[in-house]
């Protein structure tokens, strides 16, 4: 549908720039929308004397927003801009290579949305020349004359013989339209998939990432909770051997002061030391759920490009019995043709009898 709409439109404006849609799920993350940048341009359809921001990626609408007077582009950092679609119900993100080109899309924002409330006030002053009725009438008279069946001619000496072949094309133009849309739901389908694959491999290569990040980590962790056990193992002793020193000087009460004051701040250092002992065997654990994820990343990107293989396997099987309708098409015209060339030999038998018979009448 949208090379017709861009055949009555006319691009105002084009920019190049990486395209994002916010996140329907968290409302925060940006999901990139296109792997490179691609052209976004503003174009005006006359017709309905709307304008509208349209950027394709392949085969595929990336952005098709309908601008609004209450819409506002708003830039968030220096090659960073966004807007809000409250019909196709998301926010896009463009990310220029320029400052410049930023500050150019945004003015050129500005004067269509200008432009868009001046084009709705004159609609709103003229109800009239909205009447639906006037807008059906022209596709209706299209419709039936490209529903008119084909008409096969022959002109004979008295008489006009029509052959009509609607069944077979309206069999043949119906199983078409069957393949072209199958054709398109796979091909939507697998741009989907790619879309879900590179998700998938950037959220493992963050695991990845953080799988490395959390294996230097643990080895620190291993290496200091060594060091701390070593050092609980030596204040236990030095705290035995200070009660038995304590034993030894219970007739000293100062030196049993001093004692007592020793032990408590012994006791809370090695209270302290199990606290990070506890710390480090949390981290730990936190090793593990990293490493669960990994695997489950992994196991959804294998499903992922099974489901593709299997994607490609069918568009494969319906680009041949595309094929194979095509040549029956063919076989049926050449089948067609040969019976209208036999047809005009007999014709010209019979107009040969006929005038052999004429003259034999008349001698």
């Amino acid at each position: 549908m949208y090379p017709l709409h861009r055949e009555r439109e006319q691009p105002i404006f084009s920019a190049r720039a990486h395209v994002f849609q916010i996140d329907p799920t968290t409302k925060r993350n940006w999901i990139p929308a296109s792997k490179h940048s691609v052209t976004v341009s503003f174009f005006y359809d006359a017709t309905r004397n709307v304008y509208r921001i349209i950027s394709v990626g392949g085969t595929k609408a990336i952005i098709n927003s309908t601008i609004t007077p209450n819409m506002t582009f708003t830039k968030t950092s220096q090659k960073f801009g966004q807007w809000a679609d409250s019909r196709a119900n998301t926010v896009y993100g463009l990310g220029f290579s320029s400052e410049q080109q930023l500050q150019q899309f945004s003015e050129r924002f500005k004067e269509v949305k200008e432009a868009a409330r001046l084009a709705r006030e004159k609609s709103q002053d003229k109800p009239e020349l909205s009447n639906p009725a006037l807008s059906i009438a022209a596709p209706q008279d299209m419709m039936e004359d490209l529903q008119s069946p084909p008409v096969l001619c022959i002109n004979g000496p008295g008489e006009e013989k029509l052959y009509r072949s609607q069944s077979a094309d309206i069999e043949l133009s119906s199983e078409k339209e069957r393949i072209k849309k199958m054709l398109s739901e796979g091909s939507i389908c697998e741009l989907s998939w790619e879309a879900e694959l590179f998700t998938l491999q950037d959220s493992n290569s963050k695991l990845v990432a953080a799988l490395h990040e959390a294996n230097a980590n643990v080895e620190q962790w291993k290496k200091q909770l060594s060091a701390y056990q070593e050092e609980t193992v030596r204040l236990r002793d030095q705290v035995a051997e200070l009660e038995a020193q304590g034993a030894r000087h219970a007739a000293c009460d100062i030196g049993k002061d001093e004692l007592n004051q020793s032990l408590e701040e012994l006791e809370a250092v090695l209270k302290a030391k199990d606290e990070e002992i506890h710390h480090l065997q949390s981290k730990k654990c936190d090793y593990n759920e990293v490493e669960q994820e990994r695997e489950e990343a992994v196991q959804r990107l294998q499903e992922v490009e099974s489901r593709n293989a299997e994607l490609e396997r069918r568009v494969h099987a319906l680009e041949q019995t595309l094929s194979n309708s095509l040549d029956e098409r063919s076989r049926a015209e050449n089948e067609v043709q040969r019976i209208i060339d036999i047809l005009d030999v007999k014709i010209f038998d019979l107009t040969d009898l006929r005038q052999s018979l004429a003259t034999l009448v008349h001698k």
